[in-house]
């Protein structure tokens, strides 16, 4: 099978001029971001005395496919702990602090063996892992010191997460039941990551919870676990209230975790192909849609259907062949459930190395075009609407209780919406979601870049200020302090 170099499919990116962040001091491991410039800060009817937050990986500072030291540093609560320190009325300047990585590498070891992997670097053309330059974690979850710290985020956290007892218990990693990232960030084996918290009397929080709870279904093209309203009510409810004893909080709803570039780099119509291999496969596909023709004068499925089910490939840009579960099972007339992806799907984003590669060497073989891409590769019309509709309840669950507790809010959900429709102005720069180019989303399309945090740190402060009357805004942080990319050679 003669197929089309599939052009800009392996790298969808643009060459662009790396930023080069360099390493800091390994021994300033409580470093804090400052504002460029010292100003009056006030605290209005809040107390920063002790600023501690609790969240996933984006507020863990996870960027570029792993959790390491520039990255974290550039965290946005540690950002804003920056300005904090700065209020006049703060007693206790400078004390947040994270359980810093090793290197800049990124990845963890248990015993020795590599359990998560380096970050990503750009090649010139697209991602590309650290390890294939040779570089290896030096993380050691084994010696990792106990927390608890101020930023008790864990990378992959769901929202049940921050009320589990034992969740880092590095006795439980091997075995799945615990979280490596939570191993190193907790006080003692036993602990949740909400008593933790308690635990340092902090006069004000930060809560960015529950996004993992629909984020994992969405990357896996919609194989994974979407949680349910009613246990994300329960696991939320229950963090709200064991925090509703802090004096003062700022809490964030959940982004729509189908807008990320993970799901919106790669094309529904990636396959190129030449007007002869097009009527070649048409050929092999005769078959399939004269049994679709068969199955609807049965009254098995309607017109509708079958158009929808209709392979039909020409010259030039061609959608791609999928599996979708949502279609009517035919499989007792030996038609399988396939169709070609519409723009209404979306490819995840690893596939650039799968679609238009022969399976087994074989020719006439071609992922995504005869060989239709798995259910994990695609995330169906049907399973975005799922994953949309979740997310608007849980935001409706974290609105509610977040102003019955009378702590501000901050939209994480019209931030992304306005990155992806218009951009988002930041200084001098327009934030998109394009992967490499956009400045808001890092290599790995799920997780922000430095200047992303940056710019959720700002937003995040205009919440509280607006809520609580203070000036944490006027020592906002510029872009260009932010990198949207790291060297290959910072180690």
């Amino acid at each position: 099978m003669k197929i089309m170099k599939l052009k800009n499919l392996k790298y969808l990116f643009l060459s662009m001029t790396l930023i080069v962040f360099n390493s800091c001091d390994e021994d300033d491991d409580n470093s804090i971001v400052s504002a460029e410039e010292m100003v009056e800060i006030r605290s209005g009817n809040a107390n920063f005395d002790k600023f501690v937050s609790i969240g996933a990986s984006i507020t863990a500072g996870f960027t570029d496919g792993a959790l390491f030291y520039e990255g974290q540093k550039s965290s946005y609560p540690n950002i804003m702990a920056g300005v904090m320190s700065l209020s006049l009325d703060n007693t206790m300047a400078n004390n947040y602090s994270q359980p810093y990585m090793n290197d800049n590498i990124g990845g963890l070891l248990l015993g020795g063996n590599q359990i998560t992997g380096p970050r990503l670097f750009f090649n010139g053309a697209g991602p590309q892992s650290l390890s294939d330059l040779g570089a290896t974690p030096t993380t050691e979850i084994i010696n990792s010191t106990p927390g608890p710290y101020s930023n008790m985020s864990v990378p992959g956290a769901q929202a049940i997460h921050m009320i589990a007892p034992g969740y880092g218990n590095l006795a439980g990693v091997a075995t799945g039941t615990a979280n490596p990232y939570a191993v190193r960030v907790m006080s003692s084996p036993g602990s949740s990551i909400v008593q933790d918290v308690l635990a340092q009397s902090p006069t004000f929080v930060s809560v960015w919870s529950g996004g993992n709870d629909a984020l994992g279904y969405a990357t896996s093209g919609g194989v994974g676990t979407l949680t349910s309203s009613a246990d994300f009510d329960f696991a939320f409810g229950s963090t709200m209230a064991a925090l509703a004893q802090v004096p003062g909080g700022v809490v964030s709803n959940i982004p729509d975790v189908t807008s990320i570039a993970y799901l919106n780099t790669i094309p529904y119509n990636a396959v190129p192909l030449d007007a002869a291999t097009a009527d070649m496969l048409n050929g092999g596909f005769a078959a399939y849609n004269g049994g679709l023709a068969a199955a609807q004068a049965f009254g098995l499925i309607s017109a509708d259907e079958v158009e929808a089910r209709t392979v039909v490939y020409g010259a030039g840009q061609n959608a791609m062949l999928m599996e979708d579960e949502y279609l009517t099972d035919l499989s007792a007339l030996g038609l399988p459930s396939w169709r070609q992806t519409t723009m209404n799907d979306k490819i995840v984003l690893p596939a650039i190395g799968l679609i238009g590669t022969a399976v087994g060497g074989n020719p006439t073989q071609i992922n995504g075009v005869s060989v239709p891409l798995a259910d994990n590769i695609v995330l169906s019309s049907d399973e975005i609407s799922e994953a949309r509709a979740r997310v608007i309840e849980f935001n409706a669950t974290i609105e509610t209780l977040t102003a019955q507790q009378g702590w501000a809010l901050y939209d994480a959900y019209g931030i992304l919406n306005q990155a992806v429709v218009q951009g988002v102005a930041f200084d001098d720069y327009v934030m998109t979601t394009n992967l490499v180019t956009g400045g808001f989303f890092s290599l790995d399309g799920v997780h922000t870049t430095a200047r992303g945090s940056a710019l959720i740190a700002n937003g995040m402060m205009e919440a509280i200020d607006a809520h609580y009357g203070s000036n944490l805004s006027d020592a906002a942080v510029k872009a260009g302090d932010y990198p949207t990319n790291y060297s290959p050679d910072l180690r």
